[in-house]
C-alpha cells in the first residue's frame, strides 16, 4: 500500500467511541480503528469485560507506544449513563470524532402477538431511543467543528420480515430511517452518519444459529459465500466510514453478509 492510500485510512488523533465494545463486532471495531491510529473508548456495562477489550488493545499496540484504549462503562438504556459516556470520554480524551451505536438487545423470540409490552419498550428503548440520545450528544460538537463521522451497527433484520424477530426488525428498519434522517439534517454541517448492516455473525448474540453444526449448515446453504461471517469482517467497513476513504459517503445502509440479502 502506498503512502498517499495508507493514508485514506489513517485515524491518528481521531477519538471514538464504541459502545457494546467489550466482546464481538463492537470489540473488533475498536480494536480496528486503534490499529489505525484512534483512541478508542470501551463501553459496555461491566467494567471488567471492557477493561480486559482495552488491556489487549493497549498491549498490543507494543511497549513503546501510548496507550490508545480507555474504559468508559455505560448501560445504554440509562441516558444518565450515557450522558456521563460523552462527558467522561471529553475528560479523558477530548473531541469525540467517532461515534459507533453498537449495542443492541432481543430479549424475546416467538410472535408479534405473544411479546409481553415491557419486551417491546425495551427493544425499541435500547436499540433506537438510546441511538438517538447518543447522536444527538455527540452532534453538536460535530456541527461545531464541521466534521465527524456517525455509525449504527443495525442488521439485515431491518430488511426483512419475520415472524419470531419482528419488534428486533423493526427497531433495526428504525435505525435505518435515523441514519438518512441524520444524514440529511447534518450533511451541511460537513457531518456523515450511515448504517453496517450485519448478516449472520459469529457473535455470542447469534449463538443460537451457529453453535449447532446442523443448524448452521442449514442456515448458510444459500448465503452465497455458504458460510458465516466474522467480527473481524465488519471492522474494515467501520475504518472506511470514520476515515478520509469514506469521506464522501453518507445516508447510507452497509450491508456485509456474504451475499444472503441478494438471494
Amino acid at each position: 500500500m502506498t503512502l498517499a492510500a495508507a493514508s485514506l485510512f489513517d485515524l491518528t488523533g481521531k477519538n471514538a467511541i464504541i459502545t457494546g465494545s467489550s466482546k464481538g463486532i463492537g470489540k473488533a471495531i475498536a480494536e480496528a480503528l486503534a490499529a489505525h491510529g484512534a483512541n478508542v473508548v470501551i463501553s459496555s456495562r461491566k467494567a471488567e469485560a471492557c477493561q480486559e477489550v482495552a488491556d489487549s488493545i493497549n498491549a498490543g499496540l507494543g511497549p513503546d507506544a501510548p496507550n490508545r484504549a480507555v474504559v468508559i462503562p455505560a448501560h445504554i438504556g440509562d441516558k444518565a449513563a450515557l450522558q456521563n459516556l460523552v462527558d467522561e470520554t471529553h475528560a479523558q480524551l477530548g473531541n469525540i470524532d467517532i461515534l459507533v451505536c453498537n449495542a443492541a438487545v432481543n430479549p424475546y423470540y416467538g410472535p408479534s402477538k405473544d411479546i409481553p409490552d415491557a419486551a417491546f419498550e425495551k427493544i425499541m428503548n435500547s436499540n433506537v431511543l438510546s441511538n438517538h440520545w447518543l447522536c444527538h450528544m455527540v452532534l453538536p460538537e460535530m456541527e461545531a467543528r464541521g466534521d465527524g463521522s456517525i455509525m449504527i451497527v443495525s442488521s439485515i433484520g431491518g430488511l426483512h420480515a419475520s415472524t419470531v424477530i419482528g419488534t428486533y426488525n423493526i427497531s433495526k428498519a428504525a435505525d435505518f430511517q435515523m441514519v438518512r434522517n441524520l444524514s440529511a439534517e447534518y450533511g451541511p454541517k460537513g457531518i456523515r452518519v450511515n448504517a453496517i448492516a450485519p448478516g449472520l455473525i459469529r457473535t455470542d448474540f447469534a449463538r443460537a444459529l451457529w453453535e449447532n453444526p446442523e443448524t448452521l449448515k442449514r442456515v448458510t446453504a444459500t448465503v452465497p459465500l455458504r458460510r458465516i461471517g466474522e467480527p473481524e469482517e465488519l471492522a474494515g467497513v467501520a475504518v472506511f466510514l470514520a476515515s478520509k476513504a469514506g469521506s464522501y459517503a453518507t445516508g447510507q445502509n452497509w450491508v456485509v453478509d456474504g451475499g444472503s440479502t441478494i438471494v
